[in-house]
């Protein structure tokens, strides 16, 4: 497996490191990640040489968030077809590296189309060509709909919360870690702070990977935005002491009837919202939905390895390289845990959806077909999610 780690010397105070960047040495083309798994403790960068490394990196979440696994998966191809690899092999284990993150098959799509239909006329230098440049495309994109999405979804709490002084709950991590951009959620968040109208980020620490924790409280510091990380179950409380004014949270798939499926820990957030009467709002763009998955039902959950809930796992602190199963043991030997990835929020709980192309609410299977039709984005004819045009 081609892979190797580099550590930045910057300070955190000047913490100027993409998530994802495609680099071209004198050794040949590499994929660039900041491995997600070892912040906040250090930014640590994972060279990704072929595809293996980048599965690898996408299931021990190394890369991880749903717009930034659909530019992963892009880049994923173009890394094969440019050093030679054998493409079709190469779609087919990034397709598979994780179930439940639509993006990532629509990254891997788009590239592979580009490819497929460039190969067949120039064979494959033009094949690898416009895969990459498919792939840079993918990332252009993302980054304006992560624009388009903060200015839609400051809107929407405008109108939803007059007057500002927002106290917004979110769960897991929805910021640029997971973007090509300033993310979804977390980009929505980041405007209004910039605006003067946030009061108060509630930042879950989302067991039991504490992407919050780790990740969301790391990149609300660095945007110096007043935050508060708590444990998942104490977020009733707040609810109950009426602490909070609006729950903003991403997706990694959503289905053509509105159901949304996203970080474990969701769902819970979404019934508590109702009952206290508190706006739930989930963000993502368009290439999120996916119209050929019926309802919410229909959507595969990937359950991850039961040590994730077992052990709580440091990596950082045993050093670059080391095995992700390394933890300490928190329950008996031999005890069995329940871990999905993602829960499913029914439409019905769901405030609104806000995407590039607009805002859906109420949440309905016409509206959220509308919003993706008068987008820059169209059906794609094969297998699930959307396809530009």
């Amino acid at each position: 497996m081609g892979d190797q780690y580099e550590v930045s010397e910057r300070g955190a105070g000047a913490l100027t490191i993409p998530s994802l960047r495609w680099e071209e040495p004198p050794e040949g083309p590499v994929l660039v990640l900041l491995d997600q798994t070892r912040l906040p403790a250090e930014e640590v960068e994972l060279v990704c040489t072929d595809v293996p490394a980048l599965v690898q990196a996408i299931r021990t979440l190394a890369v991880r968030g749903a717009p930034l696994l659909g530019i992963a998966g892009a880049y994923g191809v173009a890394l094969a077809a440019v050093r030679g690899f054998d493409v079709e092999e190469a779609v087919e284990a990034l397709a598979q590296a994780r179930p439940t993150a639509v993006n990532l098959g629509y990254g891997v799509r788009r590239a592979a189309a580009a490819y497929r239909a460039a190969f067949g006329e120039g064979g494959a230098p033009a094949g690898a060509a416009a895969a990459l440049a498919e792939a840079r495309a993918v990332h252009a994109e993302d980054i304006e709909a992560s624009t388009r999405m903060a200015q839609h979804g400051l809107a929407l709490l405008g109108e939803l919360l007059p007057g500002g002084g927002h106290r917004i709950l979110t769960h897991c991590n929805t910021g640029a870690l997971v973007s090509g951009g300033e993310g979804t959620a977390l980009a929505v968040a980041l405007a209004a702070h910039r605006s003067g109208e946030l009061r108060r980020l509630w930042v879950d620490e989302t067991r039991p990977l504490l992407q919050g924790a780790r990740l969301t409280a790391y990149e609300a510091a660095r945007a110096g935005m007043a935050y508060t990380v708590l444990s998942d179950g104490a977020a009733g409380s707040l609810f109950a002491g009426g602490e909070v004014d609006a729950v903003l949270i991403g997706a990694d798939r959503i289905a053509a009837d509105g159901s949304v499926a996203n970080k474990i820990g969701s769902y819970p957030l979404a019934v508590l919202a109702r009952h206290h009467h508190v706006p739930f709002v989930v963000v993502a763009p368009t290439s999120t939905v996916d119209l050929e998955t019926e309802e919410g039902a229909d959507i595969e959950v990937e359950q991850r390895p039961g040590q994730e809930v077992t052990e709580f796992s440091l990596p950082f602190v045993q050093g670059p390289g080391a095995e992700a199963a390394t933890g300490i043991p928190v329950a008996p030997l031999g005890a069995q845990a329940y871990n999905p990835a993602f829960d499913v929020t029914p439409p019905e709980l769901v405030t609104a959806i806000v995407t590039e192309a607009g805002v859906v609410s109420p949440v309905s299977r016409a509206g959220l077909a509308e919003v993706c039709s008068t987008s820059r984005w169209s059906k794609s004819r094969s297998g699930n999610g959307m396809m530009a045009e």
